[in-house]
């Protein structure tokens, strides 16, 4: 699964690929390293009203009976789950999620040897992509215990699938799903849940190659 990824587009770049309206981001700053909990830009909304915004990385995880609370739940892969289907269904709840990068790690040295962290983009000069995500209004308390933040949050995560072609020989459970073209942006933002649940699938082979390994940021 992808917990550690990057968004060093320019604004105005974000803007033109996913055809932005309104931004409410201020000034953003090159993020080269996003990891649970940390917010970041996410994009939503029709085409007439198009908004690019700040959220907290992290759905709250299911509740059982007796369960304690855990982690932010950051990739959602059933989604066929009903806990996931409320926010998958509407696309008045889809997202597009701004990546330059993403970062998986290395583990074939063993489980003795250290992760070697390995970034993947659309090529050297990181164009932005688009993770397919959700996002939803949760009234709570995030962030660390040295810093907690009470209150209401705008929360996102995004789905995962297969691993693909590019990034399986690293990672063989998952890769993120990525949105690479503006019909497949728009899919996933306005069509019927028949129709964009079959973007949850791998990109194309060739779409990704290795940009940087060993670092926890991508700061090319």
């Amino acid at each position: 699964m992808c917990n550690l990824y990057a968004n060093r587009a320019s604004q105005s770049e974000i803007r033109a690929a996913a055809r932005v309206i309104r931004d409410l981001t201020g000034n953003l700053p090159a993020q080269p390293a996003i990891f649970p909990d940390h917010m970041a830009p996410i994009v939503r909304g029709k085409r007439q009203d198009r908004e690019l915004l700040m959220a907290r990385w992290g759905f709250p995880p299911p509740s059982f009976p007796g369960q304690k609370s855990s982690r932010p739940v950051t990739n959602v892969r059933n989604a066929a789950s009903r806990h996931w289907l409320p926010w998958l269904s509407k696309p008045e709840h889809r997202c597009l999620v701004p990546v330059t990068s993403f970062s998986e790690p290395d583990n074939r040295a063993g489980d003795d040897k250290p992760s070697i962290w390995t970034w993947f983009a659309s090529d050297e000069s990181r164009p932005v992509m688009f993770f397919a995500g959700i996002w939803r209004d949760w009234e709570g308390t995030r962030g660390t215990k040295a810093n907690p933040i009470t209150g209401h949050h705008l929360l996102y995560s995004f789905l995962t699938t297969d691993a693909s072609v590019d990034v399986a020989p690293i990672h063989p459970d998952a890769s993120p799903v990525l949105l690479l073209d503006q019909e497949a942006q728009e899919a996933w933002l306005n069509a019927p849940w028949e129709i964009a649940r079959d973007l949850q699938k791998p990109p194309p082979p060739g779409s990704l190659r290795i940009v940087a390994t060993d670092t926890k940021q991508d700061l090319a």
